[in-house]
């Protein structure tokens, strides 16, 4: 048996809180932003010349909220885009119940940051949780990792985005009131809740129960319907 330590060269602060609402692929929501803190002694600037070079990155990283481990993980698990009922290979997937607990992110890269002593890589198109520990990085070269013409399986395009989100008139006011600081506010909330972060199987489907999620600063409540979800309120977690 081959014993592997790894070592996290940084940590990821992300407005997702929690694993709830956390889009299930990076890109499908633009405006989540975050930062990259890297840890001593990787902070090294040294080690990042050349990176602002490229537009995207790809961050190794450990599913640190994962209760799968090497001894309990399962060899089929049931992807969200195919309704969370039907069973395929676990690698055949990208699901994060996997023998060891690692997962690949494309992230959007926008700079490198230097602040009371610390240095950041800040980033956007995130699907990450906050608190993510980040083993690796490495520049997205496109002729080598952008395959046009590959095969995808069940995956092979992003999914449908037809929900309206809608806003109640408490809501609303909440947000005119933190228009400034937030000003990205709304259309994070817009973006995550157009990937309907509810289980697969509710899915196209009417419901009366009021969900929450903890994004950025702030608990979300909403409802969804057949055709819309409605942002019930915005409040200070």
């Amino acid at each position: 048996m081959i014993n592997l330590t790894h070592h996290v060269i940084g940590i990821l602060h992300s407005p997702y809180k929690e694993k709830f609402a956390v889009p299930r692929q990076p890109g499908l929501v633009p405006s989540a932003t975050a930062e990259l803190e890297i840890m001593t002694p990787y902070d090294d600037i040294n080690a990042f010349s050349g990176l602002d070079e490229f537009s995207h990155l790809w961050l190794v990283f450990s599913f640190h909220k994962n209760k799968v481990n090497n001894e309990s993980w399962n060899p089929t698990v049931r992807p969200p885009r195919l309704g969370g009922n039907k069973r395929v290979g676990v690698f055949a997937t990208r699901s994060p119940n996997r023998p060891n607990s690692m997962g690949l992110s494309l992230v959007e890269f926008h700079g490198v940051i230097q602040r009371n002593g610390k240095l950041f890589l800040s980033l956007s198109n995130i699907d990450l949780v906050d608190g993510t520990p980040i083993l690796d990085i490495k520049p997205y070269i496109p002729y080598a990792d952008a395959i046009p013409e590959a095969k995808a399986g069940f995956a092979q395009a992003a999914p449908k985005i037809d929900a309206l989100v809608a806003f109640s008139g408490q809501a609303a006011i909440q947000l005119e009131k933190l228009n400034g600081e937030y000003s990205n506010l709304k259309q994070l909330i817009i973006e995550v809740l157009q990937q309907d972060p509810r289980p697969a199987y509710k899915k196209a489907k009417s419901d009366d129960k009021i969900y929450a999620m903890h994004l950025s600063d702030f608990n979300i409540k909403w409802q969804c319907n057949l055709t819309s979800t409605l942002v019930l309120s915005i409040e200070f977690a």
